[in-house]
């Protein structure tokens, strides 16, 4: 006689793993609320944006007589720009080159000393070390207007405000742009790769201009953006230093021509302080996107732990 015997499958020791709603490597969880807040910023950053954008093709008159969101009677942007350029005798062009000036020796000024403070500070070191940590920390901490007051009796008794000198050199000092490489030097570079260099006969000088400057790229162009923004954007300090319009920034020449329609006689141009605000804005749109590679990645470094 013959038994048959049924045999039962075993379940797999490997449990099966539950899907769970709303998780999965391919499609990330979904946010409602942080979505909202996300549009609520965007528009918030955008709709000024567009405001100004839409309004330089305005005519004097339409700017009164129209929606300020959506466009007046007559396309008249480049009438506006040709307007601007050229009113009062081109002063809007000189106060354009007044601000690349002070951007040029101000920023680039402040991005090459932070450098190399930056760089001393994090591969070096010294007595007091501490104490000069401590002292950069507080120095981001004060803002830069409770400084113009004590600067301007400053350079007033050395006879140097109403000059290009007055903006350029408190420009030159970055606490937060020091810091930044102070932090970014010390993990960009490894101290193994200068102790290599030096046991190959290379001093000082070289091997901060070959080895450390391409690691420090990324870190350069971010300081770079945050002073030529500041310095680009300044507006305070111009305001109690300079007295002469043929040294103003554009900053304070739009401002003038802005109040000018509120003096005694004074001709309203707010066709032309808005066009030429979009101007203003101009390079420094071409400078983010130009530079947007190595400032992505100069904020992204030291994230990752290795």
């Amino acid at each position: 006689m013959t038994t048959i015997t049924t045999v039962t499958p075993r379940r797999s020791a490997v449990p099966r793993l539950r899907r769970t709603r709303g998780f999965s490597a391919e499609r990330p969880r979904r946010s409602p609320l942080l979505t909202v807040l996300t549009g609520i910023v965007l528009v918030y950053s955008l709709l000024p944006l567009a405001w100004l954008l839409v309004n330089a093709t305005k005519t004097q008159a339409d700017l009164f007589s129209s929606f300020g969101l959506w466009f007046g009677d007559s396309f008249a942007l480049f009438s506006n720009i040709g307007q601007t350029l050229t009113y009062d005798d081109g002063i809007f062009v000189r106060w354009f080159a007044n601000t690349l000036l002070y951007v040029v020796l101000g920023a680039g000024g402040a991005t090459a000393l932070a450098v190399l403070g930056g760089y001393g500070l994090a591969k070096f070191d010294f007595p007091g070390k501490k104490g000069v940590f401590a002292t950069v920390i507080g120095a981001v901490a004060v803002p830069g207007t409770a400084l113009a007051v004590p600067t301007f009796l400053m350079f007033s008794q050395m006879g140097l405000t109403n000059t290009p000198w007055s903006v350029i050199i408190p420009s030159l000092i970055s606490p937060f742009g020091l810091y930044l490489m102070w932090t970014f030097a010390a993990e960009a570079i490894p101290t193994e790769l200068l102790e290599a260099a030096r046991m190959d006969g290379a001093n000082e000088a070289r091997t901060f201009a070959q080895i450390c400057l391409p690691l420090l790229a990324p870190g350069i162009v971010t300081v770079l953006l945050f002073t030529m923004v500041a310095t680009w954007n300044n507006y305070f300090l111009p305001l109690i230093m300079l007295k002469d319009p043929d040294w103003y920034p554009l900053t304070l020449g739009l401002n003038a021509w802005n109040a000018q329609a509120a003096t005694a006689g004074g001709e309203a141009i707010f066709n032309l302080v808005i066009t030429g605000a979009v101007l203003t804005i101009v390079p420094l749109v071409i400078a983010f996107l130009f530079l947007q590679r190595y400032w992505q990645s100069g904020l992204a470094a030291g994230s990752v732990k290795e």
